[in-house]
């Protein structure tokens, strides 16, 4: 391919210009886009990466953005002031055990912004945090670009969330994110907003750091599976996994149906994907790309078959690093001054005379080397954590969650239960006439005649773990005797976490139990179906016993929470 030029023009209109020496083009003539010899546009070379960046800055910043919502639209009830949780309980506990240590020894093992702030209105605090992760990642995933600050804030902001987030924020895919955006960090130049930074091309060693992550990802994850349920390796766990999985969604009810020879041909294909794919990372550039390929297909399917978070979502970002400007140019338009057309003139002036050495591309080296040599030294562990036959997935070595462990439904639960709460009005929860009705939540199973959700990739948190609470008791989980106690008093921010409160316009119940439930999808075709069931269950027995405010509010003294004031 030659160099930049204007289209060639006719034989005789180049000679006259030979002849006259003129050489100037009109100056209301648009540059033309460049074009190979053939006449047709030219294509962007492989072997670059500055279209890379710009999706994948603007996929992290999504998944910023929508962690971000769910912390501005959740973190009150849950860790605000009078929430679930109270984050300040938390960190008056770490000051009192950390009593004969240095503040700097205090923040390093659980580093957060909250060590800086009154907290005295943490609810104001988090809502902050929150809006400003917001605003910045909007800014990014509008824009195309960010800088060192903007991407270290966006991290800074989500890890002092995580670090007080208790159990609602303790899943692998809060540490992935982590990991994503600390590497995001290194994508950008430190001052300056452009899509395209002439002087700072996309680090080979910070993409290879996004090819590490998501090999450590698919590969933990195969191989948790194979070393964990039986059922995995005999082939029949997605016989199962549809039905009991955390939030079902509609397409889930349809797949759990699917033929046995179905379920059999998707558990190969998901040993396929996470343990042998992985390696098509260090195979060559084609096979980098099948790699890149084959996980975002993936994801994709996990997404249409269940709400998990914005996980899936996620694990697509450090995907897109497989590819280069040459994969991914068909997702920008061409013409004169486009992204591509600028990208393909650098393109060739890097192919040209090589510029003379900047200061600050001396130091970005550095600090990239550095990065590599840092990955490679907290990857140790994680290595032999992958190695050892006692693997342990979804954990984090460090408290800065850099490179961490992953892994995703190494068991999977044979059957469904649910805890289904319910309140009476009865002055005496032991009568045979008291009338128990449910709260339902926003998207995990409750009335059996209700839709499954469609949410990905928001996330209920507390609808989470409310699965998790199913299959533990209610001594694991004292955060539940905690809503129960907000439910009696009707809460307004509790009940925010809601779907449906039964006592809504009517004074408070008098007790709340939680009963224990066993799900089952409904059959197509079925009795059940035929009346507009998704769900048909049978009661199990109860989960923990009627509880009225009084009794409760002994227990709410020992843990340090608010007591709740009934309306």
């Amino acid at each position: 391919m030659r160099p930049d030029g204007p289209t060639m023009a006719a034989p005789e209109e180049s000679l006259r210009r030979r002849k006259t020496g003129y050489s100037h083009r009109e100056p209301e003539s648009p540059p033309a886009p460049a074009r190979d010899p053939a006449g047709s546009p030219a294509h962007l070379h492989a072997g670059t990466f500055w279209l890379t960046r710009i999706v994948l800055l603007k996929a992290l910043a999504f998944v910023y953005f929508v962690a971000f919502l769910v912390a501005f639209h959740q973190n009150k009830q849950l860790i605000g002031d009078r929430g679930l949780l109270p984050c300040r309980v938390l960190l008056k506990n770490f000051q009192q055990y950390f009593q004969d240590k240095t503040s700097w020894e205090v923040f390093s093992y659980m580093p957060t912004i909250l060590w800086l702030t009154d907290w005295s209105d943490t609810n104001s605090t988090l809502d902050s945090l929150a809006l400003l992760g917001l605003g910045i990642s909007s800014f990014v995933l509008i824009t195309g670009c960010a800088n060192v600050l903007l991407m270290a804030a966006l991290w800074g902001l989500y890890m002092s969330l995580v670090n007080v987030g208790h159990v609602w924020y303790s899943f692998g895919w809060e540490s992935q994110l982590l990991e994503t955006g600390f590497l995001g960090i290194f994508l950008c130049p430190l001052w300056t907003l452009s899509r395209l930074p002439q002087h700072t091309p996309t680090s080979r060693i910070v993409l290879w750091g996004f090819r590490w992550l998501i090999f450590r990802i698919m590969l933990g994850a195969g191989l948790i599976k194979i070393r964990g349920d039986r059922c995995w390796r005999d082939l029949t766990c997605m016989d199962f996994h549809y039905e009991t999985q955390p939030v079902p969604n509609p397409v889930a009810y349809y797949l759990h149906h699917s033929p046995w020879w179905f379920h059999r041909f998707e558990t190969l294909s998901n040993h396929f994907i996470e343990l042998l794919v992985p390696f098509f990372l260090f195979l060559g550039r084609r096979a980098c790309i099948i790699h890149g390929i084959l996980q975002i297909l993936f994801q994709a399917v996990l997404i249409v078959s269940g709400n998990l978070s914005f996980l899936n979502w996620l694990t697509m970002v450090p995907s897109l690093a497989c590819f280069d400007d040459a994969a991914l140019g068909f997702l920008f338009p061409s013409g004169p001054g486009s992204l591509k057309d600028r990208v393909l003139q650098m393109q060739r002036e890097i192919r040209g005379a090589q510029p003379k050495p900047r200061f600050g591309s001396v130091v970005r080296r550095a600090a990239n080397v550095s990065l590599g040599v840092l990955l490679a030294w907290l990857s140790v562990p994680v290595v032999l954590n992958l190695l050892s036959s006692r693997q342990v997935m979804n954990t984090h070595f460090n408290s800065l969650h850099i490179v961490n462990t992953y892994g995703a439904f190494g068991s999977i639960t044979k059957e469904r239960t649910e805890v289904i709460l319910q309140g009476t009005a009865s002055p005496n929860a032991s009568a045979p006439d008291a009338v128990w009705e449910d709260y339902e939540f926003k998207c995990k199973p409750g009335d059996p005649s209700r839709r499954p959700c469609l949410i990905s990739p928001y996330h209920y948190r507390l609808d989470w773990l409310m699965w998790f609470a199913a299959f533990q008791t209610y001594e694991h989980n004292d955060w539940i005797l905690h809503l129960a106690g907000k439910l009696l008093a009707s809460d307004a921010e509790a009940l925010s976490l809601l779907a449906h409160n039964p006592f809504a316009s009517r004074p408070p119940p008098r007790w709340v139990r939680g009963e224990h439930y066993r799900y089952k999808f409904s059959r197509p075709g079925g009795r059940h179906a035929a009346e507009g069931k998704w769900w048909v269950r049978k009661r199990i027995g109860a989960y923990f016993p009627p509880l009225s405010l009084e009794e409760l509010r002994p227990y709410f003294r020992d843990r340090g929470w608010p007591l709740p004031q009934p309306l």
